[in-house]
């Protein structure tokens, strides 16, 4: 990567990335994570959206399948590998170009979403500035926060690198961070779903997709997910 160029999209649209979803406990996890991102733009039907960084096409089925003018925006044409089943029958659009710095006009899609990106990022916020920039009405994005157990992610990195083979350090965000970087370009939260109480490489250590809905099931139903789960997704919308 060049000190101007972020290309973080190139490993999470790769086939060595999504085996870690593979498999029931990875079904599940993308079944949470669709399930979620379907709820939150749900005041939008048939809304233009715009999945920076979306290589990993883990949203850009349900969106379509649900009706949503999807643009797939890569930083490099291999990140259409895994939406190319979309692209290729023009039920979506691929699009490639620098993450922060899009060829689109302002307020070009409706909606822009924004996931496995934001905590690999040297320059998250200049990614804040540049989806604000092209939403017309909302933004959607995911993070990790400091606010579960990822805030003694350094300790059990080695532990989750383990699991994964080729993770990567990331950062974690305090909640009040990221609103305070929407506030700032004139968005507000309205939306918030926090998706898993447990560490997803602890899942993964498990594989048990029926140990997994059990233990986030139960933390589900005692409020403990909604208070401290991680990844978050967060929707703000633009300010009047």
């Amino acid at each position: 990567m060049t000190a101007s160029r972020e290309d973080a999209d190139v490993e999470t649209s790769s086939d060595a990335y999504a085996r870690r979803f593979a498999g029931p406990v990875g079904d599940y996890f993308l079944k949470v994570q669709a399930e979620a991102t379907l709820e939150l733009l749900r005041p939008w039907p048939g809304a233009s959206v715009v999945e920076v960084g979306g290589g990993h096409g883990q949203v850009t089925g349900p969106l379509v399948e649900s009706g949503y003018d999807v643009t797939v925006f890569g930083s490099d044409p291999s990140c259409e590998r895994r939406v190319r089943e979309w692209t290729e029958t023009g039920r979506a659009r691929f699009a490639t170009g620098d993450l922060l710095h899009a060829s689109w006009p302002d307020r070009s899609f409706d909606v822009a979403l924004s996931y496995r990106l934001l905590p690999h990022l040297h320059r998250w916020d200049a990614l804040v500035a540049e989806l604000t920039r092209l939403a017309r009405v909302a933004v959607v994005v995911d993070y990790p926060t400091g606010r579960s157990v990822n805030a003694i992610s350094r300790w059990l990195f080695g532990l989750k690198k383990g699991v994964e083979g080729d993770t990567r350090p990331f950062t974690v965000f305090a909640d009040a961070d990221v609103e305070r970087a929407f506030a700032g370009r004139g968005f507000v939260p309205t939306g918030r779903q926090a998706q898993f109480l447990f560490p997803m490489a602890l899942h993964r250590a498990a594989g048990s997709a029926g140990l997994t809905r059990a233990l986030e099931g139960a933390g589900a139903a005692l409020g403990l997910r909604r208070a401290f789960g991680s990844p978050v997704i967060l929707r703000v919308e633009r300010r009047g």
